[in-house]
């Protein structure tokens, strides 16, 4: 079993979030209880885990049988440590065991993206009427809750509003905007945020001691760098390296070596000097170069925004020193904008490089796409014309059309629509258009493939009707 499963926290002393380890002890300890409970953050932070933790504290046999026998008073928050070892389940009774391997029937995880429509949610009000079977709750994890539709949302306030004695609801979601305020507002609310260097470390060691791994604490802060605040992606590198590693000593010297960063901070800088000289050719060789290196590409680009967010930080005098990057405030913000939306499409791209490529050819490309629009057939004049200049409506371009207009009218519009198919526009040029052809030349086979998408020829072929009033066949080729 992978690391990350192997070692789900089990117990509230074992999360390693302080934060949420502090408010689920002081929920767990009054005595008034709780229906509700709303966990929010990104994914890998331990969500899941606490929510079978709380499922385990409130019906676990060792506790119940103790109850009685704590104090009535309401716990002071100096008395909270004291009861800590009191709401701890003990992971040995049978309510304990059944739901940690997930057979309890009074305990039951609901996928929100699966189980979204009004009937699903329906159905599961009726069951909730039902007294647990076994346990002295139920406890219903609904996982990803954001999805649910707005009528299954209006059918669980309902319930919330209203909800049985033996039921606790336990929400979770990464996307805490998209739950209604109705909905939230009868919760109680934890929320789960990035893990520190020092969170991820504790979390890494406990389980370095029981893999028995050997390894330098200094390694263990390499690898936070990695793990983007997760604990889940932390101990997944942790357990890729201990494999690389076999018996030897992990060090921090040995995870730069397996994700090849030793020369990171000399690459980051090149780029920047690029980006500063708007090479966009030679930035986008860099990123071949760190491709085929086999760095991380996603810790490479949080590199490079680390290094701009210091030059923000100096350029606004918040930092005493000093920086040779000649960069102003507002080209940092565009750069960080570009890399904050490369990033978040790093997921889903089917080459890790192209969103930073893209990201280099939106910033490196003139405003309004001119230094990459060659000659176009047919009588093509060398200036806008008076009114476009004003910003008035052009007219729909044909014989004697500014050569600039079409393919930045066209940029403009694709833009509206997706930003990267209009940054791969901002990298190629009109090779000719006859009026009823439109023939777009790009300088990078990845860009052309980009291009002929089905779901990007459909949105440039509908843009360029918008703009010429007519149907216009696009054809794309690569530059020779």
């Amino acid at each position: 079993m992978v690391f990350y499963r192997k070692y789900r926290p089990q117990t509230i002393e074992e999360l390693d979030s302080k934060e949420v380890r502090d408010k689920l002890t002081s929920i767990l300890s009054k005595d008034s209880g709780f229906h509700a409970l709303l966990f929010t953050g990104p994914k890998g932070l331990g969500k899941t885990s606490a929510a079978r933790i709380v499922a385990k504290a409130v019906n676990c046999e060792k506790r119940l049988k103790t109850t009685d026998l704590r104090p009535k008073k309401k716990p002071l928050k100096s008395d909270i440590l004291h009861l800590a070892s009191d709401i701890e389940p003990c992971n040995k009774c049978h309510q304990c065991i059944s739901i940690t391997n997930g057979t309890n029937i009074d305990i039951l995880e609901i996928d929100g993206a699966s189980n979204r429509g009004i009937d699903e949610i329906r159905d599961l009000r009726e069951k909730i009427k039902l007294s647990p079977a076994n346990a002295l709750k139920k406890v219903y994890i609904i996982d990803e809750v954001h999805m649910l539709t707005t009528e299954a949302f209006n059918a669980l306030l309902k319930t919330l509003e209203e909800p049985p004695s033996h039921v606790i609801f336990i929400l979770c979601t990464t996307e805490p905007h998209k739950v209604p305020q109705t909905i939230a507002s009868r919760c109680f609310h934890i929320s789960f945020k990035k893990a520190t260097a020092e969170e991820l470390v504790r979390a890494f060691l406990r389980i370095a001691k029981r893999e028995k791994i050997s390894v330098e604490k200094d390694a263990l802060f390499k690898i936070s760098e990695f793990s983007d605040g997760s604990f889940r992606d932390g101990v997944k590198i942790l357990e890729e390296i201990a494999g690389e590693a076999g018996n030897k000593k992990i060090t921090k010297e040995m995870v730069e070596k397996i994700y090849r960063v030793t020369n990171i901070d000399s690459q980051t800088e090149a780029m920047i000097k690029f980006l500063l000289q708007k090479n966009a050719k030679e930035a986008i060789v860099l990123v071949g170069k760190i491709t085929d290196g086999g760095v991380d590409m996603k810790y490479f680009m949080e590199r490079l925004m680390f290094k701009l967010h210091e030059t923000l930080l100096i350029k606004v005098g918040v930092s005493k020193e000093k920086s040779d990057i000649d960069l102003n405030i507002g080209d940092i913000k565009t750069l960080m904008d570009l890399l904050t939306k490369a990033h978040g499409k790093l997921k889903y791209s089917v080459l890790s490089q192209l969103p930073l490529e893209i990201a280099i050819i939106e910033y490196t490309s003139d405003p309004e796409g001119a230094d990459h629009l060659p000659h176009i057939e047919n009588d093509a004049r060398t200036s806008l014309d008076h009114d476009s200049k004003k910003g008035a409506q052009v007219a729909p371009p044909g014989r004697g059309s500014p050569r600039q207009d079409i393919l930045a009218q066209l940029i403009d519009k694709v833009k509206s629509q997706n930003h990267s198919i209009a940054g791969v526009l901002r990298g190629c040029s009109l090779k000719s258009y006859d009026g009823k052809k439109f023939v777009i030349e790009a300088k990078f086979k990845f860009h052309k493939e980009k291009l002929e998408d089905k779901k990007s020829r459909e949105i440039i072929e509908d843009a360029l009707k918008e703009i010429t009033g007519r149907k216009t066949s696009v054809y794309f080729m690569l530059k020779s």
